[in-house]
C-alpha cells in the first residue's frame, strides 16, 4: 500500500467535482487504498445524525428505522460521506484512533483513543460495513465501519466523566452555547425558538448565565413534553408551548412578555423549515437572529427580514468556536438538572 503527504484540507479524497473542497464535493474517496500521513483513521461505531437530516430520512422513509438505516448505507455507498442529499447535512461520529499520520502526530492522539468527531459527516470520508441499530430518540446509528480525518478537521477525546452516547450528543452541537455567550449581554432579553430540544436547551441555559438576574430568557417549544422538561429546569422566565413555524403565533407570544418591544437576541434551534421568518418577528429593530439549525434557507431569512422592513443581524449557525468542546461540557458539568435531562434523552 502507497503512503503519500495528502493536503490538510481532505482535497486529495475528493473525486467529483474536480477543485472542490470534501464538504460541497458530490463524492469523495473513503477506499482507504492510499494511506495519507496528513490524516487519522479511525474505527467507527455510532453516527450522530444532523437532527434535520434524521428527521427528513424517518419522514422519506415512513418512520420504518430499516430503512433509515438504508438510506444511510446508500448514501455512503454513493457519496463516501454521510452526506444528506436533501437536507445538505451530516451530523458527526463516534470511534477509536485506529492509525495516526507522520504529519499529524502533533494533535496529541493515540491509536486506542476514544473520540468524537467535530467536523460535520458532510465532509468525512466515510465507508460502512454495516448498520447495526438505528436509535430515533437520539438520532443516532450504530454502525461498523472506518472514517478518515483531515488534519484541519476538529476531533475531541471522549470525557471520562459521563456516559460516551450523552457526550456524543452534547459534542454533536457543542458550537451552540459560546456563540451564545459571545451574542449576549447581561440584561437582555433572549428568545429560543426549539427551546426544549437538544441544542434549544444549550442555548438557553447558556442565554439564562450570561443574561443573569435583570436579563430574561423565553423558551418557545411545540412538543408539550419537552415544553414541560425545559419549565422544571427553571432555566426560562417563561415557557410557551408554540409551533415556530407559525411566525404571527410566534409574534403573539414573545411581544406581550417582552413589553411589546421584542427580544435582543432570537436563536433558532427548531430542525424544520419554515422558522426563519418566525425568528425575525420575534426581534427588536436591531436586535440579533442566530440561525443554528441546518434546516434553514438563509435565502428566506435574507429576504424575509427585508420583507417586513426588520433591521437585525442575521447570523449563520457555525458548529465551530474555539473550544467549544471544552465549553459545552463544562456547562452540562456544572448544570446537573440539565447533565440528568440530556442523559435521560440521549445518554
Amino acid at each position: 500500500m502507497k503512503s503519500l503527504p495528502g493536503d490538510s484540507l481532505g482535497i486529495h479524497r475528493v473525486l467529483a467535482p474536480r477543485g472542490a473542497l470534501p464538504q460541497p464535493a458530490e463524492t469523495v474517496d473513503a477506499s482507504g487504498e492510499t494511506v495519507y500521513e496528513s490524516e487519522l483513521v479511525l474505527a467507527v461505531e455510532t453516527l450522530n445524525v444532523d437532527a434535520a437530516s434524521f428527521r427528513q430520512m424517518e419522514e422519506a422513509s415512513g418512520g420504518d428505522l430499516d430503512a433509515v438505516g438504508r438510506l444511510v448505507l446508500e448514501t455512503v455507498r454513493r457519496r463516501g460521506k454521510q452526506h444528506n442529499p436533501v437536507t445538505g447535512s451530516g451530523g458527526m461520529l463516534l470511534g477509536t484512533v485506529s492509525s495516526v499520520g507522520e504529519l499529524v502526530r502533533d494533535r496529541g492522539f493515540q491509536p486506542g483513543d476514544r473520540v468524537a468527531t467535530l467536523a460535520s459527516l458532510s465532509l468525512t470520508p466515510l465507508s460502512l460495513v454495516r448498520v447495526r441499530a438505528v436509535r430515533p430518540v437520539s438520532a443516532q446509528v450504530d454502525v461498523e465501519g472506518t472514517a478518515y480525518i483531515f488534519a484541519s478537521a476538529p476531533l475531541a477525546k471522549m470525557p471520562a466523566d459521563m456516559p460516551e452516547r450523552l457526550a456524543l450528543a452534547v459534542l454533536d452541537v457543542a458550537g451552540a452555547a459560546p456563540q451564545v455567550a459571545r451574542l449576549c449581554q447581561p440584561g437582555e432579553t433572549v428568545v429560543v425558538l426549539g427551546a426544549g430540544g437538544k441544542s434549544g436547551l444549550l442555548c438557553a441555559a447558556e442565554a439564562r448565565r450570561r443574561v443573569g438576574p435583570t436579563g430574561r430568557v423565553i423558551g418557545l417549544e411545540s412538543f408539550p413534553r419537552f415544553a414541560a422538561d425545559l419549565s422544571a429546569l427553571g432555566i426560562c422566565d417563561h415557557v410557551v408551548v408554540a409551533d415556530a413555524r407559525d411566525p404571527v403565533a410566534v409574534r403573539d407570544a414573545v411581544l406581550p412578555r417582552t413589553d411589546g418591544r421584542g427580544a435582543d437576541l432570537t436563536l433558532s434551534c427548531v430542525n424544520v423549515p419554515g422558522v426563519e421568518i418566525s425568528a425575525i418577528v420575534a426581534t427588536r429593530d436591531r436586535g440579533k437572529v442566530y440561525y443554528f439549525a441546518m434546516s434553514t434557507s438563509f435565502t428566506a431569512a435574507a429576504l424575509g427580514a427585508e420583507g417586513i422592513g426588520r433591521d437585525v443581524d442575521l447570523y449563520i449557525g457555525n458548529g465551530y468556536a474555539h473550544g467549544h468542546a471544552e465549553h459545552t461540557l463544562a456547562l452540562v458539568r456544572d448544570h446537573k438538572a440539565l447533565a440528568a435531562l440530556l442523559a435521560s434523552r440521549y445518554g
